[in-house]
């Protein structure tokens, strides 16, 4: 059965994408802010202060509520198309907006599972998981990317139980072998 991520995850996506956005403010501000200047000024009579002021601000106003429109829509479209299901075998996730990744990781190639909580997942109540395999590195610090398993937003209680069932799955299927 296919599982959703905790609800808390939006706020994750959206701040992730307000982040985004202030940093590519500073290159959109450079096409969109003269707009807002030149609108104002003209409004406001040809090389008038009030015009060039009027004009800041309400690309600010702007800037400012098209930031909250754009984390918000890609916060609720990120959630509602991230998946993972635990089979027989694999774990299975689905997750993208645009490009869909689909990532199957066999219980024989999981070797450690990690358990983080951020400071906005302690405040939210969620924690995320890191799957490490043999062969792939880890870099604790980049949110994931650096574990070939990763689930992102569980709760708490969620997350010990997949720490506590992909243990007893990679005790009992992968430790036969060796010497």
């Amino acid at each position: 059965m296919r599982k959703q991520l905790h609800p808390g995850a939006k706020w994750s996506f959206r701040l992730r994408t307000y982040f985004a956005m202030i940093f590519l403010s500073f290159f959109i501000g450079w096409f969109i802010a003269p707009f807002f200047i030149v609108m104002y000024a003209l409004i406001f009579g040809q090389n008038s202060i009030p015009g060039i002021i009027f004009g800041v601000i309400g690309f600010g106003i702007f800037y400012i509520i098209f930031t909250i429109i754009i984390g918000e829509i890609y916060a609720r479209m990120a959630y509602n198309r991230w998946f993972y299901e635990f089979t027989d075998a694999q774990l299975r996730t689905e997750r993208g907006i645009i490009w869909k990744k689909y990532s199957n990781l066999p219980y024989e190639r999981i070797q450690n599972i990690d358990i983080s909580r951020g400071i906005l997942a302690r405040m939210l109540g969620f924690s995320t998981v890191h799957i490490q395999t043999a062969g792939f590195s880890y870099a604790p610090n980049s949110r994931g990317m650096g574990s070939e398993g990763y689930i992102p937003a569980v709760t708490m209680q969620e997350a010990e139980h997949i720490r506590e069932f992909l243990m007893k799955k990679i005790s009992k299927n992968g430790r036969n072998q060796g010497l």
